[in-house]
């Protein structure tokens, strides 16, 4: 859950587009030993700072499910002497903007402040993490908004065909778990289980922080201490288990009365640091990840009318790695569909990419790549991400270089290696017809058939 405040700032985060080659990353360390890299930008009055804690939903306990979501809710609803009304006025007062949000693997903060306000924005965040005050009347009235929320998942046929596949193909994994909990969890849900999480979570040891605006690295240095020294050197944090996709393919419908169908579908990925990512990265934007250009979208919405999107895309997580994919169709359509989706599967791992194929896709990532550091919040969004993947502070430098390596013999092996299309695990949501079908010639119009699951993929570097 992300709650964010003056608005205003946002007209002034943009900055003109800059090559990221041309950017110069510092790593700072604080008199205290925090570390944070930092862009110096002043062309713009206005600091944006990003930092992650390890820890996510996956940290919650197993019967009490979106923890950490009511965490990110309630942390700027009173801290310290301030109640939430009186912290939200003060916040409004410096011309800031904060959010919290949590994934399965991290906590996530974000601060935009304009520069001269720096001091009681960064002061604001401090006491957030360090000194949360869960005041009753807060705690359940955002468990309440929770509630409200989770009970639309039940209905939302994205929702349940995401928490279907995720528990056929990682069992009872915390991964599989909902982020936002039951109805059931978040009842459960104490504020004590609100402060243990943030003590066991915010912790200097598990922190990633980047920054980028108007700042010296000696200034930016005694915030860091002034705002982060008091959080617990160490995190408590529970072992979370490696986990692979299931090996053998499984199918789970789940009937509900919708007259279109969503489809989730997919197998065992690849970590972000495993050294065929790269052409992994490259091979997914032709199959499914390149929109209207894929091979998924050719065959499945150009050719044929099935569907409106068919997507895939690569989910390196901490523990675990996913090429996960969706498509939402008819309910009359869906069998078909996914007989087409296998037989793309199968053709890539057989025959590679054509050299046209590999020479559009590595047009298209290494072009827009620049756009990824367009303003002060995707520079900050980008430096975070590159340093919880721990790729190195010269990355952004060396990236388009390890896209351009890529071969068609790199995709042939990678494609061998991901795509079994006898393996998919599939999750239905809809009263589909599941029934094998021939497939229709190419020649159909485009139908206008849903766009499939929306748990959306990240910005991978």
């Amino acid at each position: 859950m992300i709650r964010a405040f003056a608005f205003a700032l946002i007209a002034l985060v943009t900055l003109a587009a800059a090559p990221a080659q041309a950017m110069k990353i510092e790593r700072v360390v604080s008199p205290g030993g925090i570390e944070a890299w930092l862009v110096q930008e002043n062309e713009v009055p206005v600091i944006v700072m990003k930092l992650a804690f390890e820890g996510g939903s996956s940290q919650d306990p197993k019967d009490k499910a979106g923890l950490a979501n009511m965490v990110s809710g309630l942390l700027d609803e009173g801290a310290g002497d301030l109640d939430s009304d009186a912290y939200q006025k003060r916040l409004e007062a410096s011309a800031a903007s904060l959010s919290f949000s949590d994934d399965r693997d991290d906590f996530t903060v974000s601060l935009k402040t304009l520069a001269d306000k720096r001091d009681e924005a960064f002061a604001l965040l401090g006491l957030a993490l360090t000194k949360p005050r869960f005041d009753a009347e807060a705690v359940e009235r955002i468990r309440a908004q929770i509630a409200s929320i989770v009970t639309r998942n039940l209905e939302d046929p994205n929702w349940i065909a995401s928490q279907a596949w995720f528990h056929a193909a990682l069992g009872n994994h915390p991964y599989a778990m909902p982020a936002e909990g039951t109805p059931q969890s978040i009842a459960r849900i104490t504020r004590g289980d609100l402060v243990a999480y943030t003590k066991n979570i915010f912790a200097r040891d598990r922190m990633k922080i980047a920054v980028v605006g108007p700042i010296s690295p000696e200034e930016l240095g005694t915030l860091l201490d002034r705002t982060f020294g008091a959080l617990p050197a160490k995190a408590k944090l529970r072992p979370v288990p490696d986990v692979k996709v299931r090996g053998k393919p499984v199918t789970v419908v789940t009937k509900r009365p919708f007259p279109q169908s969503v489809v989730v579908f997919g197998a065992q990925g690849l970590k972000r640091r495993d050294p065929d990512f790269i052409p992994a990265f490259v091979m997914n934007y032709v199959l499914g990840g390149g929109g209207f250009s894929a091979r998924l979208t050719e065959e499945v919405r150009e050719k044929r009318g099935l569907a409106y999107s068919v997507t895939t895309n690569l989910y390196p997580m901490r523990r675990a790695a996913l090429l996960l994919g969706g498509v939402g169709t008819k309910n009359a359509s869906v069998g078909v569909s996914l007989e087409l989706i296998r037989r793309e599967f199968a053709r890539m791992a057989e025959r590679g990419v054509t050299d046209e194929e590999l020479a559009d896709a590595k047009t298209y990532l290494t072009g827009s790549y620049p756009l990824r550091f367009d303003s002060n919040s995707k520079i900050a969004g980008q430096l975070l991400s590159i340093q919880q993947d721990n790729l190195g502070i010269d990355y952004i430098d060396r990236r388009n270089a390890l896209v351009d390596a890529v071969t068609k013999a790199d995709i042939a092996r990678v494609a061998k290696r991901l795509l079994k299309s006898d393996s998919l695990i599939v999750s239905v949501v809809g009263e589909p017809d599941m029934t094998p079908k021939p497939i229709p010639p190419a020649g159909a119009p485009a139908a206008a058939a849903p766009s499939g699951p929306s748990e959306s993929a990240p910005g991978f570097h």
